[in-house]
Formats: C-alpha cells, structure tokens, sequence
C-alpha cells in the first residue's frame, strides 16, 4: 500500500524520473507568420510574460519564449518560433491543442474576448463529462483550450 501511495504521489509531481534522471516539461514549439503579433496575443490577450527573444541573423530566425509564473522551472514555457520571410503555415491535421488551466472559466472567455480574442467554443462541458471548457483560437489559427480547475489541482486527465 505505501509504494502505490508513492507512485500515486510520484504521478501527480510535474518531475518525472527515467533511468535515473529527473525529466521535465520545458516548452511546447509553435512557427507563426508574425512574431510581434503573436507575442502581443499571448501578453496581451492570453496574460503571458515575455520570458526572452533572440535573433538568429546567420540563419533568418527569431525566438520569443513567453509563460506564466517566470516559466521554467515552476512551468513549461511556449516557444514562438518566426522563420524569416515565412508569413503563413498549415496546421496540418496531427496538431490539436494547447491546454491552459484557469479558475473561472467564464470569466477568462469575458477578459479574452475584451482584449480582442477569438473564442471559438463557448465555456461549457466537455461531451461525456462535467469538466468546463472552452476553446480560442490565436492569430495563426492555433487552438488553445481552456480548462476550468483549482489553482492546484494536476494536470491529469479530465
């Protein structure tokens, strides 16, 4: 009984171990067709932090990595990725989601349709279950959705 009580605790840790080592969660990667855009949906719109920004001049990109909370360690980060003279990419049918959790739900949709955002799904339940969503979508078509949860509740399934 205590190893499962161990394991139940090792789960619900943002850390993982894997032969040894502590792995963790850093950040997720999008490409967009203007980076100055998409950093002010995320800050403006979305309430990130812009962590840093780099330029790659040798090889025509740019950087921008924004979170919430200082981002790494305490979170995982978003990383914008902008490839100098690419304005537009294709989702493609393989990306769904990214999935931010926020305490009130519909408030979140009210403050993101205010600062101009796109909510594509309205705050309610997921289908087969009781868990509020809600869906936006970013100025490069991306989809973010919105999870309604305590601010320490885990990030395990719905």
């Amino acid at each position: 009984m205590a190893a499962v009580a161990v394991a139940v605790a090792a789960a619900a840790s943002a850390v993982a171990v894997f032969q040894g080592e502590i792995m963790r969660l850093l950040h997720t990667m999008l490409r967009v067709g203007n980076l100055e855009r998409s950093i002010t949906f995320y800050t403006k719109v979305m309430g990130m932090t812009l962590l840093r920004r780099s330029d790659n001049t040798e090889y025509e990109y740019s950087l921008a990595f924004l979170g919430y909370d200082g981002g790494n360690p305490a979170q995982a980060e978003l990383e914008l990725t902008y490839n100098w003279g690419t304005h537009h990419y294709g989702i493609g049918t393989a990306y769904g989601h990214i999935a931010i959790g926020v305490p009130n739900i519909r408030i979140a949709c009210e403050k993101i349709k205010a600062a101009g955002g796109n909510v594509t799904r309205e705050p309610g339940p997921v289908k087969g279950g009781t868990t509020l969503i809600a869906f936006i979508t970013d100025p490069d078509g991306y989809k973010i959705e919105l999870i309604e949860r305590a601010d320490n509740a885990s990030g395990q399934g719905l």
